[in-house]
């Protein structure tokens, strides 16, 4: 038994090993690259250690005020995006969760349905500029404002909740709402960090919605401009650009210099949350 147990254990430190080499590699690789000297990088002689310390091409990042300005978009889209999406998605979970509530089961199929079909891109494009969301933050945080797997997630996790704490609510004059509040609530902060966690993630990393809701630049997010950034060097002939005066630029050092700072701040979020995460996701799961 005890070889069985030292075998399993083994392998499976191999395999998780290997998914954090395959993991790290391409960030690690990005960081070496973003801090080398433009001649090593030219001559591909950099791999996981950078070579002739380089902080020139952060310095641009930081300088331009384009980045500062999609900093803000981002920031802005993706408080206001998490804080609308979890009230919106919490009372429905929490609705959804209550046996009582009239059709029940078939609002519940009727959400579910909607995992596996939708209305496509088109449709959806035609409703958001028929509301005159276009060119608005209101375009970027309303159409996404629910994902249905976080609803389901957070109805199983609020069916776990004891029956008899909305009874004893009742007893004491609690509404729906008032029970909501005061009782759902402070008992959900796990799954209430995980799903913000959920949607602030995808929010940030978001760019298909920037491209077809706004049309205004000074309202892109940090993705799109980063998407420019790495399709402009895609179709360069040459590996240097004319960015930053009358300096040339290697291609690879200031793309990989502005995913870094693009990607960083949202990783720097995970410590915080990461004692609720798999208590969230794991009750929600399990427990209804």
């Amino acid at each position: 038994m005890r070889e069985k147990i030292g075998l399993f254990t083994i392998v499976n430190t191999i395999i998780l090993l290997g998914v954090i080499v395959i993991t790290l590699y391409p960030f690690v690789y990005m960081l070496s690259v973003s801090l080398s000297q433009d001649v090593y990088v030219m001559k591909g002689e950099v791999t996981l250690w950078p070579k002739g310390i380089n902080l020139k091409m952060y310095k641009l990042v930081f300088d331009d005020p384009k980045i500062w300005l999609a900093y803000k978009n981002t920031i802005v889209y993706v408080v206001l995006g998490t804080l609308i999406s979890v009230i919106v998605t919490s009372m429905g979970a929490y609705a959804l969760s209550r046996k009582d509530m009239g059709y029940h089961k078939f609002l519940t199929l009727f959400i579910v349905f909607t995992m596996f079909f939708s209305g496509g891109m088109i449709p959806t494009f035609l409703v958001v500029r028929s509301l005159g969301l276009m060119d608005t933050v209101w375009g970027m945080v309303l159409p996404g404002a629910v994902n249905t797997w976080n609803l389901i997630l957070m109805r199983t996790f609020f069916s776990g909740i004891p029956k008899e704490l909305e009874d004893s609510g009742r007893v004491d004059g609690l509404t729906d709402i008032g029970i909501y509040f005061r009782i759902v609530i402070p008992l959900s902060q796990a799954v209430f960090a995980t799903i913000a966690l959920f949607y602030a993630v995808a929010m940030w990393n978001n760019f298909m919605l920037p491209l077809l809701y706004l049309r205004n630049p000074d309202l892109f997010p940090l993705q799109v401009l980063l998407r420019n950034l790495v399709l402009a060097g895609s179709v360069s002939s040459g590996s240097v650009t004319g960015i930053g005066g009358d300096n040339l630029v290697v291609e690879d050092s200031l793309k990989f210099a502005t995913i870094m700072v693009s990607t960083l701040p949202i990783l720097l979020v995970y410590p915080f949350v990461q004692k609720y995460f798999v208590k969230g996701a794991m009750i929600g799961a399990v427990k209804g």
